[in-house]
Order: C-alpha cells, then structure tokens, then sequence
C-alpha cells in the first residue's frame, strides 16, 4: 500500500492513478445553504451528486466490475451522496467488505465531520488512510451564515448554536485523526461575500493542527438552495485566496470536485459502461433489505409544518408531503393538499383514495377515526417525531424506527390546534 498512489492528495498521481467513490450514504445531518440533493444530472461534477444508491453488498459487486474495467484504481472512497457519519452502519460495513476483499487498496473517507470523532478508532481499525474534512468557518458567526441546520443527536440545532457544535467537534476529529498518523485534507468552499474573506483564517486554524492538505474551492453554484443567488469565484480570486493560505498549510490546486459516483482519473470523461453497471447494481436482490413482502406502494406521505421534521397532527395538515423513489434516490416527488375538514369518514375515505400509492402516513399526531380508516385502506399511520429523512428513509430500507416514535401517543386534539375538530 502506497500512500502516494492517492491523486487527491498527491498532484503527481493524478495521471496514473484513479479513484472510485461507493455512494453508499444517502443521509446527511447538516443542511448547507450551498447545497441541493434533489436531483442528478450525468453532466454536473460536484460533491453530493449520484445517479444511485448502493447498498454495501451492491457496492461490492459494483467494485468488482470497476476493478476489472478500470486497471487504475489506486483509492476506494465514500463521500456521500450525503454525510458517511449520518449512516455509519453502511458507512463501516463497505469499508470492512472492501478492506476484506482488495487488503491493499487505500481507503477514502469524505465528511463534513459533525460525527466523525466517535469513529476515528474504527477507521483506524481498517487502516482507513485519508480522511477529507470540510470546514467552511472557525468562526461560529460565519458559520451561522453557511449552514440552516444540523442534527446533533436527536435535536435539530440552528443557527449560531450549530455551528459552535460543529467546530468543536471537526476540531476534536482532525486533532484525533492526527493523533492515529492518519492523512488529514480540509476542504474549504469559498462563498463570496460570505467566507470569501474568512478562508485565511480557516487555513491558519488548520495549519496549526497539522493538517497536511488545504483545498479552497470555488463555490459552484447549485439551483434550489439557499445561496442559488451567488456566482462562482473566478480563477484570480481563487488562486488570490491560495496564495494567502499558502503560508499556513500545503495547497490543493487540481480538485475536481468528485461526485459522489465519481470513478476514473481526475477529470477523466465519465465512463458510460460503469454508470449503466452502477445503476444496475441498485436494483439487484440485495437493494431490498426490507424484511417480509416488498410493498407493492411505492410511496411515503409525511405530515410536516416547514418540510424538515415530521411534526404536524394528521387533522391540521393541508398538505401532506409524499416521497419516493426516483432516479435512483428516495426524494420529495410532490405535495398533496388534503381533503377540506369537516365530512366526518368521507374526508378520510378521500384522503385514503388520494393516497392509493402510499404504503406509510407518517404523522406527530392522529385521531383513532382517520387511524382506522386509513388502516382499513392499507396504509401504516406512524405517530413519530424526528427528521423526515431519517423516517423516511427507515421505512424505505426495513429498518426500525422506534427510536422515533412518540413517547406519548396524541389523543384527538392533543398535538393539534387544542380544539378537537381537525379529524373531522
């Protein structure tokens, strides 16, 4: 195994040698304002993006084809299409498949850090050997500017809050992973007018935690976020900013910003063979960890206030959220405005018609009345609390969501308005 062999981290090998990320890890625990997941194209090369979702035994078999088309492949990475540490079950059990499997292959790990340190020693473990970190502030201010939310635990924290959290603990995590002699990358997005001048800083603070590689990259602008409204550095402010972070901590200069399905050399065309095997590998037997039947709904409904947490009473919501399979990935596929209160079983009769497709109704609260009858229908009303990509999510893989069901269940009226009326 030849740490130099690694063309993110060392220019020289960018012509010989290629990487392939394993989009393994769909959730992620921060939304940044720079940042939309919601759709793909093939032609768009930045972080977050994937044309699938593999589990780690579909991965392997993915990784199996990629190895015997592509003679190159010195690193095997995840980076997403969300955050490793936001499914660190799929996350650890794709690292050991291929430590197990290719012993002398470098393995990658791409993070915004927030969970990183409880796993330092298991990457460790696998002789995971580079580990890339984005920080985007050492101040809790700016911080508070780049980020909408994040979630610690099972709290969605905000704001200023957030972003403390957040230092705290990339630090804690580079300062550890340095400990272990591991390579150390921060990735550093500049956002004009908001972190443009601030990157300096960024490069001082990781300098001094030895981190051995520092990559300020252009922000490139992504439609439907928060921050659709700036445009990309051009080449002299970015290589203006380098140069004043040069002094503090070694230069990436060839970043390519790698989607998260990225394969190849740096800049290597996308190979179309793979991106067919890639989205084959998703649909084989073991993409369905589900346990019993597979549905034959394909959707989920979410009742949502703001369209983050699963939060609203059934009776109240005048919308429902549904989600599904698209493109490879579970996405928001559209709103559904509910049937008008007042009807007594009819409004629920409607409801369940409207949500033929759904084979779950997600909701913070229920009244016995629309419960049943939406059971009799065939749909699972769920009473939880908690994000709506992790329940979601849940539901579509099988797994166990009892960590989010109310401790509490809501009686009519009780997680609503206060007035009873909404479940009528």
């Amino acid at each position: 195994m030849n740490l130099d062999q690694h063309p993110c981290f060392n220019p020289g090998a960018c012509s010989t040698y290629g990487r392939v990320h394993l989009p393994v890890a769909p959730r992620c625990n921060i939304q940044c304002n720079f940042c939309n997941r919601q759709f793909d194209c093939v032609n768009e090369t930045r972080p977050g993006v994937t044309s699938a979702v593999l589990s780690p035994a579909q991965a392997m078999v993915y990784l199996e084809e990629v190895f015997a088309r592509k003679g190159n492949i010195s690193v095997v990475g995840i980076a997403g299409p969300g955050d490793p540490f936001a499914n660190p079950k799929e996350t650890l059990e794709t690292l050991s498949r291929v430590r197990a499997r290719f012993p002398e292959t470098l393995l990658c790990i791409a993070t915004n850090g927030l969970e990183l340190l409880p796993h330092v020693d298991a990457l460790k473990d696998l002789n995971v050997s580079h580990v890339t970190i984005t920080v985007n502030a050492v101040d809790p201010a700016i911080g508070a500017q780049v980020y909408a939310w994040m979630r610690v635990g099972k709290r969605v924290v905000r704001a200023r809050e957030g972003a403390e959290i957040l230092l705290e603990r990339q630090l804690a995590a580079i300062a550890a992973l340095k400990q272990q002699e591991m390579m150390v990358k921060v990735n550093s997005i500049i956002l004009p007018g908001i972190n443009e001048a601030h990157i300096t800083d960024i490069a001082k603070r990781m300098g001094s935690l030895a981190v051995d590689l520092f990559n300020a990259m252009p922000y490139y602008p992504n439609a439907g976020s928060a921050f659709e409204h700036l445009t990309e550095p051009d080449k002299n402010t970015v290589e203006r900013i380098r140069a004043a972070a040069a002094p503090h901590v070694k230069q990436m200069r060839h970043c390519t910003r790698c989607r998260a399905d990225a394969v190849g050399r740096l800049g290597e065309e996308p190979d179309a063979v793979l991106t067919q095997t890639l989205n084959a590998c998703r649909r084989l037997e073991v993409s369905r960890p589900r346990t019993g039947r597979v549905s034959p709904r394909p959707c989920v409904a979410v009742a949502s206030m703001e369209g983050v947490l699963v939060n609203q009473h059934l009776g109240e919501a005048g919308e429902l959220l549904v989600y599904g399979e698209k493109e490879g990935r579970l996405q928001l596929l559209e709103s559904r405005a509910t049937p008008p209160r007042g009807g007594g079983d009819r409004r629920w009769e409607a409801l369940a018609e409207l949500l033929s497709d759904c084979s779950t109704l997600l909701v913070n609260g229920v009244g016995t009345k629309p419960r049943n009858l939406l059971s009799a229908a065939g749909i699972e009303v769920l009473e939880i609390e908690g994000l709506i990509e992790d329940a979601v999510g849940a539901v579509f893989t099988g797994e166990s969501i009892r960590h989010l069901a109310k401790r509490e269940l809501s009686a009519c009226g009780a997680a609503c308005g206060g007035n009873g009326l909404g479940c009528g």
